[in-house]
This record gives structure tokens, sequence and C-alpha cells, in this order.
């Protein structure tokens, strides 16, 4: 594998995870298990697949989890260097924070919470074809008003910048990864919040400089709901999305080999089962995120769900759509629909909470 010379990676992991509470009350969003391994496992392996091998990790929450897990990187081939914020800055902010990491003259930026697909190599090459001072990378999306908007003109130069707009002109979309030239960077202001979005690219077209759109269709999602959080792990287990990270055929499950599955359970839709998790006999799972050492008891349904660490779901009960926190104790026959979230530790007695009227 031949490597990008002059090239750092930059991912930016400081957010609090709010949106996927309870489960990041313990955990920061990134280090969340996708598909059984790390949320950011996935996109490191990108990096690394694409030749780059310096990565820096801007992180703020829970910062000493990411070192504690992926230490110097030396395990998948890179070097990691941590730089943590100890006041919020914003992503601009955030750029600018580890600047005194960088040692290549062009730096790509990740927002540490997409999952993708794109080919980062032709990203760069985007970059230095255009002489571009920022290239941003770009997705096609079939609604783009609850995202930043980004038109360009018909050399892929970018015209304008809008934030979340209710009628947006192009269906482009910014998707948190873009390529900058370091001396951007070095005029990003120091130890105060910005905002790359509304503050430094605005700032650039006014200025006229140089930044072009890398344009592709490839597979992306923001992983910050629950709800996209189920889909981009299955899409994962089966093959949808892409992953260097991830060894063996795609297929309905993955199912670490230290995990209990009785017999009569079905487990489709890419669900994924952790280490030391049972499942009980007839249980069905379709499209289930169950963390390490979770226990789903017989007959018990749970459907584009996330069961956390050490949690337990009673027999017959059903989760749909939920989010149960670590330790949690669901009871039998119980039914959690339609983003119920249930905290850590909290134990629902059978039958306790219900939507249907029998019981």
């Amino acid at each position: 594998m031949t490597s990008e010379p002059n090239v750092d990676a930059v991912v930016l992991v400081g957010g609090k995870g709010t949106r996927l509470r309870p489960l990041t009350l313990s955990a920061p969003k990134p280090m969340l298990p996708t598909a059984g391994l790390p949320f950011l496992q996935h996109l490191l392996a990108r990096i690394g697949a694409a030749g780059i091998k310096h990565v820096v990790l801007g992180t703020s929450f829970k910062a000493e989890v990411f070192e504690d897990y992926f230490g110097d990187g030396s395990s998948m081939g890179l070097e990691i260097d941590y730089v943590t914020e100890t006041e919020p800055l914003g992503t601009g902010g955030g750029i600018r924070n580890v600047l005194p990491k960088l040692r290549a003259d062009n730096v790509i930026v990740f927002n540490g919470d997409v999952l993708g697909g794109t080919d980062l190599r032709a990203v760069l090459d985007t970059h230095r074809t255009t002489e571009a001072d920022v290239t941003m990378h770009l997705v096609r999306v079939g609604d783009p008003r609850a995202f930043g908007c980004v038109p360009t003109d018909d050399d892929g130069r970018v015209t304008d910048f809008l934030e979340k707009t209710q009628d947006p002109p192009t269906d482009q979309i910014n998707a948190g990864c873009y390529v900058f030239r370091r001396e951007i960077i070095e005029k990003i202001p120091a130890g105060r919040p910005v905002s790359v979005e509304r503050e430094v690219f605005p700032g650039l077209l006014a200025e006229g400089r140089r930044v072009f759109g890398h344009v592709d269709a490839a597979y992306w999602r923001d992983m910050g709901t629950p709800e996209d959080f189920v889909r981009g792990s299955a899409d994962l287990v089966r093959g949808i999305a892409p992953s260097p990270a991830l060894e063996g055929p795609r297929g309905e499950s993955l199912v670490h080999p230290g995990a209990g599955i009785a017999p009569g359970a079905v487990l489709i839709g890419g669900t994924v089962v952790g280490r030391g998790a049972e499942i009980g006999a007839g249980a069905r799972l379709d499209g289930a995120v169950v963390f390490d050492g979770a226990v789903i008891e017989a007959g018990a349904t749970v459907e584009r769900s996330i069961v956390g660490f050490g949690a337990r779901i009673g027999p017959r009960a059903l989760v749909r759509d939920a989010v149960i926190g670590d330790g949690a104790d669901v009871g039998a026959r119980c039914e959690l629909l339609r983003g119920a979230r249930v905290w850590p530790g909290v134990a629902l007695p059978d039958g306790g909470v219900r939507f249907s009227t029998d019981v």
C-alpha cells in the first residue's frame, strides 16, 4: 500500500453525543460498539487504507478512553497523537487546536460521527488537481434541508455555504470531511470557539479563496441519532456500508464467538450480538445492536434497538425503536416502543410498561 505523502488526518471526537443518551453517559459516541468494533475504528481503518499514517484525535469528553483503547496507533499501522480541548471550541476551533501536532502541508479533517464509504484518495486528488485552499467532501441526499447545503459551479468551485435552509438550491450537502492547506488552519483564530461552517468557510468565500467540492454518491450516514446508529451498524454487518476493519463475509447478523445463542432464536436485519451476550430460545432480533454481556430472554423481540452493556430484556418483552441503558432490567412482557429510552440500572417490573391493552 503506497502512503499519502504530506497528508495528516484529524478526527474531531470531542462531542458529548447527547442524542444517543443514555448510552453516551458511560462512553463517548465514537467508542460505542458498531458492528462489533468501536465506531471510530472503522474510520481509522479507512484512513489507514488510504495510505495516511499520521492521525491527530481532537478529544474533550471522556478523552482518556480513546488513548486507553488505541494507544499510539501502532496496532493499526498508524501514528496517533491526541489533543484535548479543555473548553469547547467548536468545529473550527477544534481544528485550530490540533495545529501544534500537525506535520504535513495538507490536512484531511473528519467529523468523528460520520459513517462513510467515500474514496479518500479521490478526495485528495481533487484537492491537488484544483490547487484548492480547502476541498469539501459533498454528498447528494434526497432531502438536504436538515444539512448544510453547498452549491458549486461548473468547475466544482464552491459558490455559497447555506446552513440548514428550507428551500435548498442544490442536493449537495456538507459531508463533514474537508482537506485544508495547512496555512488556512494557521489563520483560524486560536483560543476561542470558531464554527468552520458559519465562520471559516463563509470567510474564505468572501476572500475569494479557492474552495472546491468533491461530490460523490458514496455511502454516508450521520450516526448521531439512535435510528441512524442502528441503521449504520446494520449496514456495516450486511456489507451495504464498507469498512476495511471488518473481515470475513457480510450477512444478516454478526455474533461474537463468546456469545450464546439458544436454539430457535432468529437473528436478522444486520443484528449484532456482543461478547458474552446471551440470546434465549425463540427470541427474535431484527436490526438489533446488543452490547457485551446483555441478556435477551426467551421469546423476547428486539427490533431496531440498542441494548446496552449488561442489560437484560425479560421473557416475551417487546423492544422496538428504543434505547436500553447499561445494566437496565426490562421485565417480562414489557413493551417499549417508538423512541423509548431506559436509563442505566433502571429496573422495570414484569408487565410494568405496556402499549397494548391486553395483559
